[in-house]
C-alpha cells in the first residue's frame, strides 16, 4: 500500500501526464487512495482512458463528484455503496461491476470492515478534468 497515492497527488500528476487542468482542489486524505495505472489517447476520438486503482479505508467515503465521460468500476476487494443523486443507493461487493454514465453526480462509500479496493476505468474527453466535486449538497 506504500506506492499508492493520495488523491491528490495521483489527480495531478495523471492531469501532467494527459495535459488537462485539475479544475478544482482535491480533497487529500490518508483514508482514500487512487493509483493510476494507465493513461491513453483513443485513436480518431477526442477521448482519452485512464485506469486507476482506488482505495478506501472502512467507513471512508469520497464526496459527490462527476466525470467528464462515462467510468467503469470492477470492486476488487470489500463492499461499496455509489449514491447517485436522485437515485436509490446501490451496493457493489468484490466480483461486481457498475457503469457510471458520463456526468452523473455520485459519491462512493466503503461499508465493509477492510479496505476496499476497485478498478476504475475512465473515457473521459481530451483536455478536461478526470473528476469535479459536485459544488452544492444533494437535497
Amino acid at each position: 500500500m506504500n506506492k499508492i497515492l493520495t488523491i491528490t497527488i495521483a489527480l495531478l500528476a495523471a492531469a501532467s501526464i494527459s495535459g488537462t487542468a485539475v479544475a478544482q482542489a482535491q480533497p487529500a486524505s490518508q483514508s482514500s487512495m487512487r493509483k493510476n495505472l494507465e493513461n491513453h489517447d483513443l485513436h480518431n476520438t477526442d477521448r482519452e482512458v485512464f485506469q486507476s486503482e482506488v482505495s478506501l479505508e472502512p467507513g471512508a467515503s469520497f464526496p459527490r463528484h462527476s466525470h467528464p465521460g462515462e467510468e467503469f468500476i470492477y470492486v476488487l476487494k470489500g463492499t461499496w455503496v455509489y449514491q447517485f443523486d436522485g437515485q436509490p443507493p446501490i451496493t457493489v461487493k468484490a466480483g461486481e461491476t457498475l457503469f457510471i454514465p458520463y456526468g452523473a453526480v455520485h459519491s462512493a462509500k466503503n461499508i465493509g470492515d477492510e479496505t476496499g479496493i476497485e478498478l476504475a476505468t475512465h473515457v473521459i474527453e481530451k483536455g478536461k478534468p478526470l473528476l469535479s466535486l459536485a459544488k452544492e449538497e444533494q437535497k
